[in-house]
């Protein structure tokens, strides 16, 4: 016990120098008696006391020894990483395959008469459908569509190219000012939160009493009934803003934080719009495919009140086909979303620990890792919110078909467990970026990590995304109406330029909203890792300390006997 009575106060790193290269990151088992300390470390965040904990000279419960991951301490994980989860990759491989080797098929496989389908007729000598030799006057429509006025459609394609290209400065902008100026920035938005719903609450009643139709059809009773509700909910909201204002300030904070760690790290600027071009790119053959596998099927006559005409009839397989090749599609988009997420994390995560210097390549390792040893987990990810999304969007049809008390307990409760497996997978892939664990494991270790330094991010994750997608709604809104006013000027749509602004609106929103996604799994990630820091007595980042300290303890659960015999 030389070499630990001399350095007591020294954390226990997988990722020491001393270290084997090839050590496994969870350990099997928990390490021999003499690899501890004779004397607790100091940890800078001691655990909070509980009146029901067992004293340190208690002797630990032989079930608790026997936890893989007791005495583990978690860290970045740099060396090479096994494969996990492969089943899965390879069933998502599968559903691949099948769809690229169908679709191949009913290219070559496919009837050319579909499209000549209106020039068959049903012939009563020979009892089937013949091609007749009218010509085909097709070109009408194509013909009144280029004849339609070109003046919205050159407008809303200048806008919405003029909108991609100034989004990414807009996007570097933003980022600077949550970085340096997130209070004024937040300060200033949130009165734009109730003024807008009271701009749009006064308009519209001051319009429908001026309208002549409207007053008729919405007395003036129902129509002061429907203001004071509006504006009682517009109450509720500024009083939820008083009462959670401490919060608020902490998630400036936050978000102040998250800002500073992705613009350390702009390189995931260049990276995630590249994993979503290359997503695109990778749909449309499954597209072109599906456009084929319409045209296998032969044209037959089919009897109707005595009536015989030409339809067409699609081969029994096509409907499997194109159930195959959406389930693909959309577990594809699934799998891309959690490889975005992984990339986030893995590249924040190295960011978090470096203390001296910042990392090298840290993206190029982060993107070999996720389509590479933890493609398998990241199918796997993928396929449990497909899942969630796909029982959600069916509980949701089915909320008007089975009113009555237990079709809304059933819905409450699904709905639990839906929002529960959520939560569970949204720090979980973040635990596999760090770590390069399999997923069951990772969820495992993501809750008892939570669990033993007794923290919550509930609070963290609806507060900051609220108030990021504020920012982002009146940015947005500002930006509209400066289109407006510009188009406006320039030209004389008339009404038509209102809605050429509300849709560089939406776009702006869409791209906006996915650089709130990128920050908001930012904060996550930072979240993770100060709780790693935490539960090894560590301070990689003494700024992210001093706020996350502040965040508000989960007591729905007891520091297990492992922390407190650690710390």
């Amino acid at each position: 016990m030389g070499s630990t009575e001399e350095q007591p106060n020294k954390p226990i790193s997988l990722y020491d120098a001393s270290s084997s290269p090839s050590q496994p990151l969870l350990s099997k088992s928990p390490p021999p008696p003499s690899s501890f300390p004779s004397s607790p470390p100091h940890h800078p965040f001691p655990p909070l006391e509980d009146p029901q904990t067992p004293p340190l000279s208690t002797p630990p419960d032989p079930e608790q020894d026997s936890d893989p991951t007791q005495y583990l301490q978690i860290t970045y994980n740099h060396s090479p990483r096994s494969f996990k989860d492969l089943p899965f990759l390879f069933l998502f491989l599968l559903f691949i395959l099948c769809t690229f080797a169908f679709g191949i098929f009913s290219i070559f496989h496919r009837n050319t008469s579909y499209s000549n389908l209106s020039s068959f007729t049903y012939d009563s000598n020979s009892t089937s459908c013949t091609e007749s030799t009218l010509s085909n006057s097709t070109n009408l429509s194509f013909s009144v569509l280029t004849g339609l006025s070109s003046s919205f459609s050159n407008s809303l394609i200048w806008v919405f190219v003029i909108t991609f290209i100034l989004a990414a400065p807009i996007c570097i902008l933003l980022l600077l000012s949550l970085k340096r100026y997130t209070k004024q920035l937040v300060y200033v938005s949130l009165p734009f939160f109730v003024v807008i719903p009271v701009f749009f609450n006064v308009y519209w009643f001051v319009a429908c009493t001026l309208s002549s139709t409207c007053s008729d059809d919405f007395p003036l009773a129902y129509r002061i009934l429907v203001l004071i509700f509006v504006f009682c909910i517009i109450a509720v909201v500024i009083w939820i803003f008083v009462v959670n204002w401490h919060r608020i300030e902490l998630t400036v904070e936050i978000i102040k934080i998250a800002s500073d760690a992705l613009y350390r790290n702009l390189g995931l600027f260049v990276v995630l719009p590249s994993l979503t071009i290359g997503l695109v790119v990778y749909y449309a053959p499954i597209v072109v495919f599906l456009v084929f596998s319409r045209q296998n099927g032969e044209i037959v006559a089919e009897e109707s009140s005595g009536v015989y005409s030409c339809v067409w009839k699609q081969d029994g397989w096509v409907p499997a086909y194109y159930a195959l090749a959406i389930l693909t599609m959309l577990w594809s988009a699934a799998v891309m979303v959690e490889a975005q997420v992984f990339v986030i994390s893995g590249t924040i995560a190295q960011w978090y620990f470096s203390k001296d210097e910042p990392p090298r390549r840290s993206i190029r390792s982060c993107l070999r890792n996720a389509f590479g040893p933890s493609s398998g987990t990241i199918c796997l990810s993928g396929l449990l919110i497909f899942a969630v999304r796909v029982v959600r969007a069916a509980v949701d049809s089915a909320r008007h078909d089975a009113p009555g008390m237990v079709n809304l307990v059933l819905r409450c409760c699904v709905n639990a467990l839906l929002s529960a497996v959520d939560f569970l997978n949204k720090f979980t892939i973040n635990f596999v970026a760090i770590t390069g664990e399999a997923y069951c494991t990772s969820a495992r270790m993501t809750y008892e990590l939570l669990k033993r330094n007794l923290l919550s991010a509930v609070f963290v994750e609806t507060i900051s995304t609220r108030l990021l997608g504020g920012i982002t709604f009146v940015l947005s809104a500002i930006y509209a109406i400066v289109v407006c006013a510009i188009l406006k000027g320039v030209s004389d749509l008339g009404v038509v330029s209102y809605y050429v602004a509300a849709l560089a609106w939406v776009l702006l929103v869409v791209l906006l909203g996915f650089f709130v996604h990128v920050l908001d799994n930012v904060i996550d990630t930072v979240y993770v890792c100060y709780a790693i820091d935490r539960d090894r007595g560590e301070v990689c980042k003494q700024e992210v300390h001093e706020v996350y300290v502040q965040l508000p303890i989960s007591r729905n659960h007891r520091p297990s006997l492992v922390s407190t015999t650690r710390v």
